[in-house]
C-alpha cells in the first residue's frame, strides 16, 4: 500500500522514498552487483521498488515472485509490461534476470546467510564495525542532493562529496564518483545537469591524479552523439557541453594541450544543435580563450579556429571569437593578419559596417526575450574607440543601420548601447550622441511606451544613467548628461520625470550649475536649444500641434517641481544657500512681478521673456507651500553645527544659527514689499493688510528676545503660529489678518496672565483663556486642506499641551462629537436609527426569557431593520420623485391642452383636426422651455447632492486631523487629569462609527479613533494618578462603562467599553507598592477603589455574560480582569465556580472553567486567599468538575469545548492538590473521570483524549496500549474474505453492449449498476440517482428496492481486479453461461 500511495505522488518523490527507505535500514553492502545495477539505469523505478520493498518486508525468497508482480502491478501508467514479471521501459530479459538475482543476492546475510523462511529463525542485525555502509550511504545521498532544485543544496553536497573522497583515498570510491557525475551531466532537469557539472569540475580540480582525458573520454562514449536516437539527442547534446564546461572550469585545461583542442573541436560540433544550446558553445569557447596563454593559442588553437576567425562577419558569436582574441592576443592578430583574415585591416570600416548591421541585428533579436545587452555589441563599442572610428560607428551602424528598422528589439539595442557608452565617452562624444536621432528615438518611445501593458525602457535607461553618475565624478560631463535628458522634450514637457532621482550623485558643482541653467531657463526658456521630438500621429498630421506659449507653460510646469524635489530629496548634498536659493527663487515667482532689476534682489536680475500666466503662478505658489512643509521638518544641514551641539536634541525646521526658515523667508517678503520702485505684487495689501503684517512682524521680535532670555514652549509656539500665518497672507489675505489679530490677543493674555490673575478673580471677570482662543485658531487652520497647515498645527498644540484647559479640550472633543455632525456639515442625519436601537436594547432586556428565539431569529431582525431603513430612505426617494414628475405632468398636459394638442374623450371622433404650422412652432417652443426648465431642476438636484456629498468628505477629513491633536495630548499629557474626560467622548465616536456607513474614508477615521483609544489611552505607560477628591466620579464612570457594555450588541465595541472599565479600575488603584504583597491587604494593593462597589460592579457583568445567550461580553475580556487586578478576582471566583455547571450554555460553562484555570495560576491571587479559603475553593471546584464530567456526551462541538477546558482545570486542580497536599477528597472525581471512558472511546489520539489521560496519569492510570498485530491479523482477514467469494453474473443486457470491450468495475457502484440494470423500474430510477450524485444512503435504498423488485435475477458482485488470465477466464464463463 505505501508503494502504491508512492507512486501515486509522482515518480520523482518515489525514487527519492524508495532510496531513503532502502538506505536507512542499513541492509545492503557496497558491492559490484549492486554498483553495476545503478551504472546502468540509476533512475530506474523497478530497481528501486525491489530495494523499498526489500527494506520493507525482509522476507525470504519464497516471496520474490509476489515482490515481482507487487511492482509489476503498481506501475506508472506510462511504463509498459508484459503480466509476468517486473519487466518495463527499456528492460530486456537478461536485466530481469540480474535484477532477480540482485534481489535474491541482496538477502543474503554477511554473517548468518541466507534469511529463513517463515517460522525459522530471525534475521540477526547487520553489523558495521567499520562504517561502511554508513559511508556508503552518505556517499550515494550526496549524488541524490547534488541535483536538488536549490542551489545552495547543491554546493553543499559538492563539497561534502570531495571531502569525503578525500577522507575515504579508495580508487573505486573516486572512479565511481566521476562514472555517476558523468551520468548525471545528461539529466532532463537543468538544475541537476548544473549541478553534476559544477560537482565534477570540483572534483576534477581537486583530484590531479584523474586524467582529464580519459574524463574526456568518458563524456563521449556516455553521450554519443553518432548513435543516439531522435528522442535521446538531446540530452546527448547537453551532456558533452556539461562535460565540456566542467573540463574548462576544473582550471586544468590549459596544462594539456591535446584535451583543450579536443575540447574545441567538440564546441565547434556542438554549435550545429543551436535548437537547444543556442550560443552557449561560442561562448564558451570565449571563456577558454580568456583563459589560454599565448603560446598556447598561436600553435595549438590557431588552426583550429582558422574556419571561425575567417567567418567572424557571419554570426555574433563568430565575431565575438575574433573581438576576443584580438583583445586577448593582439600580437598574435596583427592587422595584417587581420587583412588575411577578413580583407580589412580594421574591424570599423566602410567594407565591413553593411556585415557588421546584419550581426548586431541577428543578436539583437537572439537576446528579445532576455533584454540585455550583447556582449558582441559592447566590443564592437571598445574597437570603434580603440580604432578612433567611434563617429563612423554610431552614425554608420547605429543611427543608419539598427535605427532604420521598425521600433523593437534593434532600437532595445541602440538604447542598451548608449547606456553603457556614456562612461566611456568625452564631452564631446556625449554632445555628439545625446544630441542626435537616438536621443529623439528614445523620446518617441518614452511617449508611447505611457500606454498600458507596453514595455517600458525608461527605468533600465534610469539605472545606466544612474550607474554613470555614480562612477564618474566630473562635473562638466555629469552636467552634460543631466542637460542633455532635460532638454529631451515633446512640446515643450521633458521627457524625463521631474522627481528624477539620478541627481542624487551629482558633484556640488554640477549641481549648482544645474540648478542655475533650471531658473534660467523658468525665465527665459529657449525651447529652439531643445531637442524636441514628436509623435507619428503628429508626424502625419492626426494631431494638431500647439503654440509657444503653452509650450512654455508645460516646460515651466516641469521646472517648478524639478527645483523642489531637489530639495525634498534628503539624499542629495546641499548647504544652506541651495536651498534658500531655491525657496527665495520660488516665493518669488509665485507672488512677485520684477519692475526694475536691482542688486539687492538677485531675482530680478533675469526678467521674464514671456510672462506668467495665472496657472503657473497658482502651480509654484503651491509647490512653495509644500516646500515650506519640508522646510518645516527638515533637520541641520550644516553637520558641524549638530556635532558642535553634543547632546542637545536634534532640532527640525530650523537653520545652523538656530532661526527657523519660515522665519528668513518672511524677512524676505518684507524686503520684496518695501521696493516697491523694483517689484510688484501679484496680490493688492490694502492698508488693514499692511498694518497686520506689520504687527506680526513687531510680535514676531518680541517673541524671539523672550525666548533668548527664558525659552519657553508657548514662546515658540506663537513664533511660529505668527510667522506661518503671516506668510499665508500672499495666499487669504483677509482670513490671515481675523487669524493673525487673534494670536496677537492670545498672546498678550498668555504674557499677562500671571500679573493679572488676582484682578481678575477680584473683579469676576469671565474672559475665555489664552489656550482656548490658540486651540480655536488650529481649529480653523485645520480646516484647510494643506499639508504644511496641519504639520504647524500638530507641532504649535504639542508646545501648549502643557497649558490645556478643560474648554480647550471640550472645543476639540465637540468636532469629534457625533450628535453635533448636523449642525457642522450641514448633512441631513436621521435620529431614527438612534432610537430604533434604544427600543431594541430595551427589547432585549425585557425579553431574556425568551432568548432562544432570540437568538435564531436575531440574524434575522437586525437583517429586516437594516432592510427596513434602506426601503423606507428608498420609499421616500421614490415619492419624491412620484411628486416630481407628476407635477412635470401636469405642466406637461397644460402646454398640450393649451394648444390643443392633446386628445380627450369628446375629441374622440374620427375627424381628427391638424394643427397649422404656427401652432406646431408655438408648441414646440412651450415644450422646449418646459424641458429644459425641467433639466435644469434635475441638474440642481443633482449638483446639491454633489455638494452635500462633498461637504460630507471634507468634515470627515477635518476629524481625522482633529485626532492628530487628540493623539498628541494623549502622549505629551497623558497622566493629565484632563484625559478621564476623553474616556466617554471617544468611545462615543467608536460606537457611532461601527453603526455609520462603510465608506473607505469613515472606515480610515474609525481605524485611525479605535487605535489612539486602544494604543495611548488604555494602554499608555502614563495615566491619571491625581484621583483626590475624585473618587465617586469614577465609580459611576465605571458603573456606566460596565452597563453600556452589557447592552450593546456588537462584541467589538462591548470590548473597547470593557478596556475602558479597566482603565477606570487602574487609576483608581493608583500605583501598586510591591511591600505591601506579603501583607495581601486588598485595601492597600487597590488604591483608592471602592473594592466592595467595583467587585458588585464586574459580579454583574460576570452574572450577565454567564445567563445571557446573547451577551456582548467575552470570556477573555473577564480574563483579563484577573489578570490585571488579582484583589477583584479573588472576590469573583466563587461566581466563576458556581457557574461551571450554572452556566446557560456550553460556551458560558466552559469559558468559566478557562477563568477559574487563568486565577488558580496566578501567584498573585494565591497570595490573596488564605488556606481555609484555598482548601474550601479547591473542593468546590472539584464538585463541579464531577457534576460537569457525569453523563457527557459529544453531540457538537460547543460540549467537546467545554469538556476540554473542564479537563485542563482539573488537570491543574488535581496536580495543585497533590502537590500542596491539600486536604481534598479526590476519589468522587477519580469515579467520574472514569466512567467518561466506560465504552472505550477515549483511545484514540486527540486533544480530548490526551488532556484526559493527562489527568488519569495523575491518579496513576496509564493509557492502555493499543495491540497494533490483532488489527493486522483482522485486516488481513477482511481483505482475504472478497478472494472467497464467487464471481457474479453479467445481465443478458450488460453482455451486448460490453461484448468488445469488458467494462470492469469496483466496489459498490458496480453491484447498484448491476441491480440497477436487471431490476426493470426501480433499477432505472436507482441509476438516474447515481448519476444525480445523491447520498449513499439514497442509493442503498434504491439498489434495495430494485433486488426486491426483481427476485430471480442476482446482482453480480464485482471483485478487485486481477490478473489479465482471470479475467478473460471470467468473461468466457459469462459468455458460455
Amino acid at each position: 500500500m505505501a508503494l502504491r500511495e508512492g507512486i501515486k505522488d509522482g515518480r520523482e518523490s518515489l525514487e527519492d522514498a524508495v532510496y531513503s527507505e532502502c538506505f536507512s535500514e542499513g541492509c545492503f553492502q557496497t558491492s559490484p552487483r549492486y554498483e553495476l545495477m545503478l551504472e546502468r539505469e540509476p533512475k530506474s523505478w523497478t530497481v528501486e521498488c525491489g530495494l523499498w520493498l526489500w527494506g520493507q518486508l525482509k522476507t525470504h525468497e519464497a516471496v520474490i515472485p509476489a515482490i515481482l508482480r507487487t511492482a509489476t502491478d503498481a506501475r506508472p501508467a506510462k511504463c509498459p509490461s508484459n503480466g509476468q514479471n517486473l519487466t518495463t521501459r527499456r528492460r530486456t530479459g537478461t536485466e530481469n534476470i540480474r535484477f532477480t538475482a540482485f534481489v535474491k543476492a541482496s538477502m543474503v546475510d554477511p554473517e548468518s546467510g541466507p534469511v529463513q523462511p517463515e517460522g525459522g529463525p530471525v534475521r540477526p542485525a547487520v553489523s558495521d564495525p567499520d562504517g561502511l555502509l554508513k559511508r556508503s550511504r552518505e556517499l550515494l545521498d550526496l549524488f541524490w542532493e547534488i541535483a536538488k532544485p536549490e542551489r545552495e543544496t547543491r554546493l553543499q553536497a559538492a563539497e561534502k562529496l570531495v571531502e569525503q573522497l578525500k577522507k575515504s583515498g579508495e580508487a573505486d570510491e573516486l572512479n565511481y564518483a566521476v562514472k555517476r557525475l558523468v551520468s548525471g551531466l545528461s539529466h532532463t532537469r537543468e538544475q541537476a545537469r548544473t549541478g553534476y557539472s559544477a560537482t565534477l569540475a570540483q572534483v576534477l580540480s581537486v583530484f590531479e591524479e584523474i586524467s582529464l582525458q580519459s574524463t574526456l573520454d568518458q563524456i563521449k562514449e556516455k553521450h554519443n552523439l553518432q548513435t543516439a536516437n531522435k528522442k535521446q539527442i538531446r540530452n546527448a547534446v547537453f551532456g558533452n557541453f556539461f562535460g565540456v564546461l566542467a573540463l574548462s572550469q576544473s582550471s586544468r585545461l590549459h596544462k594539456e594541450t591535446q584535451v583543450l583542442l579536443e575540447c574545441i573541436k567538440l564546441l565547434q560540433t556542438l554549435s550545429q544543435y543551436r535548437q537547444h544550446l543556442r550560443e552557449l558553445p561560442r561562448k564558451t569557447m570565449v571563456d577558454i580563450l580568456s583563459e589560454t596563454s599565448e603560446e598556447v593559442f598561436e600553435e595549438v588553437l590557431l588552426n583550429a579556429l582558422q574556419t571561425d576567425l575567417t567567418c567572424a562577419l557571419s554570426s555574433p558569436e563568430q565575431l565575438e571569437l575574433l573581438l576576443v582574441a584580438m583583445q586577448k592576443f593582439p600580437s598574435v592578430i596583427k592587422p595584417a593578419k587581420l587583412k588575411k583574415l577578413l580583407g580589412t585591416a580594421n574591424i570599423i570600416s566602410k567594407h565591413t559596417l553593411p556585415r557588421l548591421v546584419e550581426v548586431l541585428k541577428t543578436a539583437a533579436r537572439s537576446v528579445k526575450k532576455e533584454s540585455v545587452l550583447p556582449s558582441v555589441a559592447l566590443d564592437l563599442l571598445h574597437v570603434s574607440l580603440r580604432e578612433d572610428s567611434f563617429e563612423l560607428f554610431w552614425k554608420e551602424a547605429v543611427i543608419s543601420g539598427l535605427l532604420s528598422d521598425p521600433p523593437g528589439p534593434c532600437h532595445y539595442l541602440v538604447f542598451r548601447l548608449l547606456g553603457v557608452a556614456l562612461p566611456l565617452l568625452s564631452v564631446s562624444q556625449l554632445q555628439f550622441v545625446l544630441s542626435g536621432e537616438v536621443m529623439r528615438c528614445y523620446g518617441e518611445h518614452v511617449a508611447s511606451a505611457q500606454l498600458p501593458e507596453r514595455f517600458k525602457f525608461s527605468p533600465e535607461m534610469g539605472a545606466y544613467v544612474n550607474s554613470f553618475m555614480q562612477s564618474c565624478r566630473e562635473p562638466e560631463r555629469q552636467l552634460t548628461v543631466i542637460l542633455a535628458f532635460t532638454q529631451l522634450t515633446h512640446q515643450g514637457y521633458p521627457a524625463v520625470p521631474s522627481h528624477w532621482k539620478v541627481v542624487e550623485h551629482m558633484e556640488p558643482e554640477a549641481l549648482r550649475q544645474y540648478i542655475a541653467w533650471l531658473k534660467e531657463a523658468f525665465c527665459q526658456p529657449q525651447l529652439d536649444k531643445c531637442l524636441e521630438f514628436s509623435t507619428r500621429k503628429q508626424r502625419e498630421g492626426q494631431e494638431s500641434t500647439v503654440s509657444n506659449e503653452t509650450c512654455v507653460f508645460r516646460f515651466r510646469k516641469w521646472i517648478v517641481p524639478r527645483l523642489t524635489s531637489i530639495v525634498e530629496n534628503n539624499q542629495i548634498e546641499k548647504d544652506e544657500e541651495l536651498v534658500m536659493g531655491i525657496a527665495r527663487f520660488i516665493f518669488f515667482h509665485a507672488f512677485f512681478d520684477t519692475k526694475k532689476a536691482t542688486a539687492g534682489i538677485p531675482e530680478t536680475k533675469c526678467s521674464l521673456s514671456v510672462p506668467l500666466d495665472n496657472t503657473t503662478r497658482g502651480i509654484t505658489s503651491s509647490a512653495f507651500y509644500s516646500l515650506l512643509q519640508h522646510l518645516s521638518v527638515l533637520p541641520v544641514l550644516d553637520d558641524s553645527a549638530e556635532a558642535g551641539a553634543g547632546s542637545k536634541r536634534r532640532a527640525l525646521g530650523v537653520m545652523a544659527d538656530g532661526s527657523m526658515w519660515v522665519h528668513r523667508l518672511v524677512e524676505f517678503a518684507d524686503a520684496l514689499l518695501k521696493q516697491d520702485a523694483h517689484v510688484q505684487s501679484t496680490r493688492t495689501f490694502t492698508e488693514e493688510h499692511t498694518q497686520a503684517w506689520d504687527s506680526m512682524l513687531q510680535s514676531v521680535e518680541m517673541l524671539m528676545k523672550k525666548v533668548k532670555k527664558s525659552p519657553a514652549p508657548e514662546h515658540t509656539a506663537f513664533q511660529h503660529l505668527f510667522l506661518i500665518v503671516g506668510i499665508q497672507m500672499f495666499m487669504a489675505p483677509e482670513d490671515s489678518v481675523e487669524l493673525l489679530k487673534d494670536l496677537r490677543s492670545c498672546m498678550e493674555k498668555a504674557q499677562a496672565k500671571k500679573s493679572k490673575k488676582k484682578k481678575k478673580e477680584a473683579d469676576g471677570e469671565q474672559e475665555p483663556h489664552w489656550v482656548e482662543v490658540v486651540v480655536e485658531i488650529l481649529l480653523s487652520l485645520l480646516s484647510q486642506p494643506s499639508r504644511l497647515i496641519r504639520t504647524v498645527c500638530k507641532t504649535t498644540f504639542s508646545r501648549i499641551c502643557p497649558h490645556l484647559t478643560q474648554p480647550a479640550l471640550s472645543a476639540i472633543l465637540n468636532v469629534l462629537d457625533p450628535s453635533k455632525d448636523e449642525d457642522e456639515s450641514g448633512v441631513v442625519v436621521m435620529d431614527e436609527k438612534e432610537g430604533e436601537k434604544e427600543l431594541a436594547e430595551e427589547e432585549d432586556e425585557e425579553d431574556e426569557d425568551d432568548e432562544d428565539k432570540d437568538g435564531e431569529q436575531e440574524g434575522e431582525d437586525e437583517g429586516e431593520s437594516d432592510s427596513s431603513d434602506d426601503d423606507a430612505d428608498d420609499e421616500a426617494m421614490e415619492e419624491e420623485q412620484e411628486e416630481v414628475d407628476q407635477n412635470f405632468r401636469l405642466e406637461l398636459m397644460k402646454v398640450l391642452q393649451g394648444q390643443n394638442a392633446l386628445a380627450t374623450e369628446e375629441d374622440g371622433s374620427e375627424d381628427e383636426q391638424e394643427m397649422d404650422d404656427e401652432a406646431m412652432m408655438k408648441l414646440d417652443k412651450n415644450l422646449a422651455t418646459l424641458f429644459g426648465e425641467q433639466k435644469k431642476k434635475l441638474q440642481a438636484k443633482k449638483d446639491e447632492k454633489g455638494r452635500l456629498r462633498r461637504e460630507k468628505m471634507l468634515v470627515r477629513d477635518f476629524k481625522i486631523k482633529v485626532l492628530d491633536l487628540v493623539e498628541v495630548f494623549l502622549i505629551k499629557q497623558g497622566s493629565s487629569v484632563l484625559v478621564l474626560g476623553m474616556v466617554e467622548p471617544l468611545l462615543s465616536v467608536i460606537e457611532n462609527g461601527m453603526s455609520s456607513e462603510s465608506s473607505q474614508q469613515e472606515m480610515d477615521f474609525l481605524r485611525r479613533a479605535a487605535t489612539i483609544f486602544k494604543n495611548q489611552l488604555c494602554r499608555g505607560k502614563q495615566y491619571c494618578r491625581e484621583v483626590e477628591g475624585r473618587e465617586a466620579e469614577l465609580h459611576e464612570m465605571l458603573e456606566r462603562l460596565i452597563g453600556r457594555a452589557q447592552k450593546l450588541r456588537d462584541s467589538s465595541v462591548a470590548l473597547y467599553y470593557f478596556s475602558a472599565a479597566l482603565y477606570v479600575v487602574k487609576v483608581l488603584r493608583g500605583v501598586v507598592k510591591e511591600t505591601d504583597a506579603s501583607q495581601a491587604a486588598e485595601e492597600k494593593s487597590m488604591g483608592k477603589a471602592d473594592v466592595e462597589r467595583v467587585t458588585n460592579c464586574f459580579r454583574d457583568a460576570l452574572t450577565s455574560f454567564m445567563t445571557r445567550r446573547k451577551s456582548p461580553l467575552t470570556g477573555d475580556m473577564f480574563i483579563d480582569l484577573f489578570n490585571r487586578f488579582p484583589a477583584v478576582c479573588v472576590n469573583l471566583l466563587d461566581t466563576a465556580v458556581e457557574n461551571i455547571t450554572a452556566g446557560v450554555r456550553e460556551h458560558q460553562q466552559s469559558q468559566a472553567c478557562a477563568m477559574l484555570l487563568r486565577a488558580l495560576q496566578s501567584k498573585d491571587v494565591k497570595q490573596l486567599i488564605p488556606s481555609a479559603q484555598w482548601t474550601e475553593l479547591c473542593q468546590k471546584t472539584a464538585q463541579q468538575l464531577i457534576q460537569c464530567l457525569q453523563h457527557v456526551e459529544h453531540k457538537n462541538k460547543a460540549v467537546h469545548e467545554r469538556t476540554v477546558k473542564a479537563l485542563e482545570l482539573c488537570q491543574y486542580l488535581v496536580r495543585t492538590i497533590h502537590t500542596q497536599k491539600v486536604e481534598v477528597n479526590l476519589d468522587p472525581l477519580r469515579d467520574a473521570l472514569r466512567s467518561m471512558n466506560a465504552d472505550g472511546s477515549l483511545q484514540k489520539a486527540g486533544q480530548l483524549e490526551d488532556t484526559y489521560w493527562s489527568v488519569m496519569k495523575l491518579f496513576g492510570i496509564q493509557k492502555p496500549k493499543v495491540e497494533k498485530v490483532k488489527k493486522v491479523v483482522e485486516e488481513q482477514t477482511e481483505q482475504e474474505a472478497p478472494k472467497k467469494k464467487k464471481k457474479g453474473f453479467l445481465p443478458e443486457s450488460k453482455k451486448r453492449k460490453n461484448r468488445k470491450k469488458p467494462q470492469v468495475l469496483e466496489g459498490k457502484e458496480a453491484t447498484e449498476t448491476a441491480a440497477a440494470a436487471g431490476g426493470g423500474g426501480g433499477g432505472v430510477e436507482g441509476g438516474k440517482k447515481k448519476k444525480k450524485k445523491k447520498k449513499k444512503n439514497k442509493r442503498k435504498r434504491q439498489g434495495d428496492q430494485s433486488e426486491a423488485q426483481s427476485p430471480n435475477k442476482k446482482a453480480k458482485t464485482v471483485e478487485p481486479p486481477q490478473s489479465q488470465k482471470q479475467k478473460q477466464a471470467g468473461g468466457d464463463q459469462a459468455s458460455a453461461e
